[in-house]
């Protein structure tokens, strides 16, 4: 997701609705909302019959059991904007403050460890954005970058954690704010985010965990027309179901992509709960969605929910 730091002025374009022809399988999702009143929902995990979510303007990691809402960790500072479940049964949290970090927690929420560098010592300076484990027990992260308007600064990178290690190193750089991250479900390709560039890049995945042959997946524009104008329209946090089909969020878009392994677009699933939509998490065998979105992404508190829609694009 992207760390809110002032609200930004855009124009909506309202004849975008004379374009939507053009989108297969158009679903307006009206949705249960099961949570309300976070301040900043991202990086939801549907895990044991729990949905686990973070919040990067209250700082806070939560669980929703299907009836209450428990906050398990409050880190001051940290920015929670990703989080992932590792094959220890631990939490890995994405800090986006610009002071970035990765904190690692048990289910209960208490930090076991936290990362300020990576394995040469440099700080995760500009915020680490989001997370995705491995097959294998590997971990994959984005360092995004500032957010501002205009955007200039083009620093974002890539970062692992082999299996066993205790050290972060960088596998890829030069992202025009590397966001959403996610693995092909035979784990031998990566695809990375790049929410400036409002596309999605792809990486084949090496034996080490090193990344190899970038190339462009998709570029979003050409796939839907634009509801605004923005330069932070493109994509933002994605899943991948087993078919290696691509789930993505598209932030000030108000929408979750479905995105074939060929690049085609098989679906679009209009969030009504508000047009900031930031991650989504697979819940009951892939039939249904949990989707975190802010009402107004231009809302400094970035004000939202979480809502529950049918996964109709199955």
């Amino acid at each position: 997701m992207l760390q809110m730091v002032s609200p930004l002025p855009f124009l909506r374009i309202t004849a975008f609705v004379a374009a939507l022809t053009l989108i297969p399988a158009m679903v307006y999702a009206e949705g249960t909302t099961i949570v309300g009143n976070v301040l900043g929902p991202e990086g939801p995990v549907y895990f044991d019959g729990n949905l686990y979510y973070v919040a990067w303007v209250s700082n806070t990691l939560s669980r929703w059991d299907g009836k209450t809402t428990t906050v398990l960790n409050h880190t001051p500072g940290c920015g929670h904007n990703g989080l992932v479940l590792t094959k220890r049964r631990t939490f890995l949290i994405a800090c986006d403050d610009v002071h970035g970090a990765i904190i690692e927690v048990d289910l209960t929420g208490k930090q076991l460890r936290r990362w300020n560098t990576d394995s040469k010592g440099r700080k995760l300076d500009g915020g680490i954005n989001d997370l995705v484990v491995t097959a294998n027990g590997g971990v994959y992260a984005t360092l995004s970058g500032p957010y501002a308007d205009p955007p200039t600064a083009v620093v974002g990178k890539v970062f692992y954690l082999a299996p066993g290690s205790r050290q972060w190193v960088e596998v890829a750089d030069d992202f025009n704010y590397a966001n959403g991250i996610g693995v092909s479900p035979d784990q031998k390709t990566l695809y990375v985010s790049e929410t400036v560039g409002n596309s999605i890049k792809k990486f084949t995945i090496n034996k080490a965990g090193t990344l190899s042959n970038r190339s462009n997946f998709a570029l979003l524009n050409l796939l839907v027309p634009n509801t605004v104008r923005s330069w932070w329209l493109g994509p933002d946090s994605m899943k991948i179901d087993a078919n290696g089909n691509m789930y993505v969020a598209q932030w000030f878009g108000g929408r979750i992509l479905k995105i074939s392994p060929n690049r085609k677009l098989l679906h679009v699933f209009e969030i009504a709960a508000g047009t900031g939509t930031t991650n989504l998490a697979f819940g009951k065998a892939g039939s249904e969605l949990y989707v975190t979105v802010v009402i107004d992404p231009n809302d400094p508190q970035a004000k939202g929910s979480i809502v529950r829609i049918p996964n109709d694009g199955l």
